[in-house]
């Protein structure tokens, strides 16, 4: 017997008010009353008794009431409303809370579900209101996201009549016969591209998925099987496509390009780090790079820190949530399988979004928005989601992820332009610690040896995540496949982690781990092998979510949580007890060997042996071009504004550069007691570019971490771009209290249309600036992830093809340390009658500005960045920081001067008096001189008392005093002729800067 278990708040649900007043703006007025059902759907047979049960353990008698409702019982509501809507999931969509409570039910009764048993979620909205059927259908589509959600519409009157909501299982039927197929590669070139953009043909004459392999790339494939007489089957076609997608190999940042032989990543990035670790010497604190899933650098003499950001660009565009999550619970996998195992100790996240909508106008295609409406489909019955349903998902998938596994986020970015409204950029970093040796044994080295068995730990398989590797390679169209989306579980990834990190890995029972990534276990198992030198696979033997599955499938589905051990044939049986008793799944899949080939056999028959060197190093190399991008320049065409108030308050108001407290507040950022500068400074009123923890906590040392991405220089100037993104990550946790020679950073290029010539020039001169500055800095490069196909291909409402791409994009992370915690510095003002310091020089630098965009100008001066200079500056101010002479620091970046210091004066609720006239640079207007996104600057606050010991520190730089702290909550700032040209009420200055987002 099935049974719905709906749980009731008593009095007051946030939740309910949240979604009034959400449908409220969407412009649904009418609606007097709403609430919600959060159901349970237990597809077992209970006795009432234990129904009661199971009730009270997912629910709190305290704020909340259930009901039940079973095919026999109907459900009654005291309340009368309009329409019930339910959203649940549909079938094969990862289901978290379900999770959660069959293992509820499990403890509470001490009984197991059998395969054919299952809980399932859902939750009804009730609406009390004016509204027709219609609107209550537009609100449905408004809930819900119809490529992983179903949803179910009644009237009061039906409800009534039906006496309830029906009683829905998400069950997946596969009902066909699992098989494995040859596929015919003895075809015409132009069959050959058509399996490769739109994947293997079925019998029905519909295509599984895209492969994302070019005809040069099947004519290499069709090559190494005709030498063996034979056609590949579907696994093995499928395989070779994972491991040689763009998203795994990197084919065009590592191919050969113009006259670089080697590529841009061997050539700017690898080597740049190659030259820093050589000159550095002893000195080198880098002791893992570009090798692993993270990067490592030296943090005590006991201990490494990792570090790994990666991009979820392409599942957020079709699941925001779903896209999210998965970000960040498969990078906090990436530290997972550092070397023996690191613990993820801290998380980061990076949104590049268009802009939502401020005030909603219409419900267009079932989603609240007034932006114009985009369809994937040329019929216009598949619609991309609004940028604010975009941004609501990942913001919530991010919370997620990182909330439930128990791993602070004290640092992250929100970035808003329109070209980003086809495809967003979902960024997601983690930071880890790991001990320098665990009994004896190197914990960065891991090698699976011959012998090992291959055991695969945490989730189960199913057709989520399918095609994903392949599927991110490509841009986003009408062929995006709905299986590349999953959804991951954090509570069952945090027990997996809990029990390999703090147990398995110290008694050292394993000798190798990766994560079950993109391509699943066709790339985990895959790699490893390439370790021992080979590996024999039972495919069978993978636990399903459900039966039906083809091996093919089994074999690359990306479904979340699941990691791929060596063990030692001797160390199973501890292995396997430890995670049983941890609830931990853990399954002998094969072994590793020495053959020299990756086979893989189901159900007794060999249905895959590819020769490991073809499988990783087949793939031909292809050559790229580059054509220069000719910018045409523009002039500006507005004089300087009078009202130099309303332009401070209209820049602080700026999505790009207002508070965006309501997501910080979210992510928790003290959950390991590490934080020692959080997310928000200045009491919590201000978001700062830096962020540092305490990973060891009897320790005085910290970890700085922050980030820096400007892309709207990118088509301005893509080198200049470049060596200001490594600039300002370098700067910005050097104004936090980083030791400048021991900063490392991390590079996500994510790019559009990357076999444009002119994109392709693009990517190779930011390249060639990350080499450039990087070395000037001594700032290796550590890890780093590309994307390069974020474009969106579709039709706008009229049916007509559009494309958009998103601006190139560079995120270069930067981690530092720092010897003395009690050395950091935070951005807010302290005292009254401190003295205000600009370091480094301000020009007319204003190229692709925040302040250029509000005046609807784009600039062609981007700004310069002089590295020997800004070393220099560096160097001294970090000195200056030594001798506690630093009261407040920020680092100027975007918004410029203006900007940086309300923020500052708004983190100390005190007021400012400044005098342009003392700025060190060359600028002749006032406008200019405030928002100039000149780079090396830093503003500080010191005790006059430290005045003449202070300017001794930073002896031969660039510095002015330009103002003091007052005690007056009032901005006053003088122009460059000494003229008052701001006098801003403190309390105005904070509105400007919070209203933004104040209702989100």
């Amino acid at each position: 017997m099935t049974t719905r278990i709906g749980i009731i708040v008593k009095d007051f649900d946030a939740r309910a008010q949240t979604r009034q007043k959400k449908l409220n703006g969407f412009g649904f007025k009418n609606i007097s009353d709403l609430w919600i059902i959060d159901v349970y759907t237990v597809d077992k047979s209970f006795s009432e008794k234990h129904l009661e049960s199971i009730a009270q353990a997912l629910s709190n008698p305290v704020t909340q009431n259930f009901i039940f409702r079973t095919k026999n019982k109907k459900a009654k509501l005291e309340n009368q409303f309009s329409f019930a809507i339910e959203i649940g999931f549909l079938p094969g969509v990862t289901d978290n809370i379900a999770h959660t409570a069959k293992e509820i039910i499990e403890d509470t009764l001490k009984i197991k579900f059998s395969n054919d048993e299952d809980v399932y979620t859902s939750q009804v909205t009730f609406i009390n209101g004016k509204i027709s059927k219609a609107d209550a259908e537009q609100i449905a589509l408004s809930l819900h996201n119809p490529l992983i959600q179903r949803t179910l519409i009644k009237s009061c009157g039906q409800f009534i009549k039906d006496g309830g909501m029906d009683i829905v299982t998400s069950k997946v039927k596969l009902i066909k016969k699992p098989q494995v197929t040859d596929v015919n590669l003895n075809i015409s070139d132009e069959e050959l591209i058509k399996i490769g953009k739109s994947g293997i043909l079925n019998s029905d004459e519909t295509r599984r998925g895209p492969l994302a392999l070019d005809l040069l790339f099947m004519k290499a494939i069709q090559k190494y099987f005709k030498k063996l007489g034979r056609n590949p089957t579907d696994i093995e076609l499928e395989s070779i496509a994972q491991t040689w997608s763009e998203h795994c190999k990197h084919t065009i940042f590592g191919g050969p390009i113009d006259k670089i032989k080697g590529g841009l990543y061997k050539t700017y990035i690898k080597r740049a780090t190659e030259e820093i670790r050589k000159k550095k010497g002893k000195k080198d604190f880098c002791v893992s790079v570009f090798t692993d899933n993270s990067g490592a650098i030296v943090f005590d003499d006991n201990y490494l820190i990792t570090h790994k950001v990666e991009t979820h660009n392409s599942p957020s565009a079709l699941d925001p949530y779903g896209g999210s999550i998965t970000g960040i619970v498969g990078v906090n996998r990436d530290t997972i399988g550092f070397g023996l195992g690191a613990k993820p100790i801290a998380n980061f996240y990076g949104f590049c979004l268009a802009p939502p909508a401020s005030q909603a106008r219409a419900l267009r295609a079932g989603d609240p928005s007034d932006e114009i409406i985009l369809y994937r489909d040329k019929d216009l019955k598949n619609p991309i989601l609004s940028s604010r349903r975009i941004m609501d998902g990942v913001i919530d998938g991010v919370n997620a992820g990182g909330n439930q596994s128990g791993i602070p986020t004290p640092q992250g970015f929100i970035y808003f332009d329109e070209r980003y409204r086809g495809k967003p950029l979902v960024f997601a970093g983690t930071i880890g610690l790991i001990p320098k040796k665990i009994k004896g044994k190197l914990s960065h080295i891991k090698k699976s040896l011959p012998g090992d068995l291959i055991v695969m730990t945490g989730g189960r398989v199913g057709k989520d995540g399918i095609h994903g590797a392949t599927f991110s390679s490509v841009g986003l169209d009408s062929g995006s496949p709905a299986a590349a989306v999953q959804i991951g579980d954090p509570i069952t990834q945090k027990k997996m982690s809990d029990a390999i990190i703090k147990e398995a890995r110290d008694q050292l029972l394993y000798n190798s781990i990766t994560d079950d990534g993109a391509g699943g276990l066709s790339c985990s198992v895959s790699e490893m092998a390439k370790e021992s030198g080979g590996c024999i696979v039972d495919l069978e033997k993978v636990p399903l979510k459900y039966a039906g599955l083809d091996p093919w499938e089994i074999w690359i589905s990306e479904s979340q949580e699941r990691m791929t051990l060596a063990i030692p044939k001797n160390n199973w049986k501890k292995f396997s007890d430890l995670m049983k008793r941890r609830g931990v799944e853990a399954t002998i899949i094969g072994e590793f060997t020495r053959s020299g080939r990756c086979v893989v056999d189901y159900n007794g028959k060999k249905i895959m042996d590819v020769d490991l060197e073809f499988l990783h190093d087949g793939l031909p190399k292809r050559q790229l071009e580059t054509k220069e991008l000719s910018i045409k320049k523009q002039e500006l065409s507005i004089a300087e504004p009078k009202d130099q108030k309303k332009i401070l308050l209209s820049m602080l108001s700026r999505m790009n550069l207002t508070s965006f407290k309501f997501i910080s507040q979210q992510y928790d950022n003290i959950v390991q007691s590490n934080a020692v500068l959080g997310p928000l400074q200045g009491r919590g009123r201000v978001n700062a570019d830096a962020s540092v923890i305490k990973p060891i906590l009897k320790s005085q040392k910290g970890v700085v971490m922050s980030q820096a991405l400007y892309p709207s220089y990118s088509e301005i100037d893509p080198y200049k771009m470049g060596a200001v993104c490594i600039d300002s990550a370098v700067r910005n946790v050097i104004a936090a209290g980083a030791k400048p020679d021991i900063i490392a950073l991390l590079d996500n290029f994510c790019w559009c249309e990357s076999f444009e010539p002119e994109r392709l020039w693009q990517l190779k001169q930011t390249a060639k600036a990350c080499y450039d500055y990087a070395v000037s800095y001594g700032t290796p490069f550590i890890s780093g992830k590309d994307s390069m196909f974020n474009d969106f291909k579709g039709f706008d409402n009229n049916g007509l093809p559009i494309k958009i791409s998103v601006p190139p994009t560079l995120l270069i992370s930067s981690i530092g340390v720092i010897d003395d915690i009690t050395k950091t510095v935070s951005l807010d003002a302290k005292f009254a009658g401190d003295i205000i310091y600009i370091l480094g020089e301000t020009h007319e630098e204003l190229g692709g500005s925040e302040y250029f965009s509000m005046i609807n100008q784009t600039g062609s001066i981007v700004p310069d960045v002089d590295a020997e200079k800004n070393k220099k500056l560096y160097a001294s101010y970090y000195n200056a920081i030594q001798q506690k002479l630093i009261a407040s620091s920020i680092s100027i970046g975007r918004g410029g001067l203006a900007v940086a210091l309300a923020k500052k004066i708004i983190g100390g609720q005190l007021g400012a008096d400044i005098y342009l006239k003392n700025l060190p640079g060359s600028v002749n207007r006032n406008d200019f001189a405030l928002y100039s996104e000149s780079q090396g600057r830093i503003l500080v606050t010191i005790a006059p008392s430290n005045k003449k010991i202070f300017e001794k520190a930073m002896l031969g730089n660039a510095i002015s005093q330009i103002g003091k702290i007052v005690k007056e909550p009032t901005i006053k700032i003088n122009g460059l002729k000494g003229e008052e040209i701001i006098n801003l009420n403190l309390k105005d200055a904070t509105n400007a800067y919070r209203k933004t987002f104040a209702d989100y």
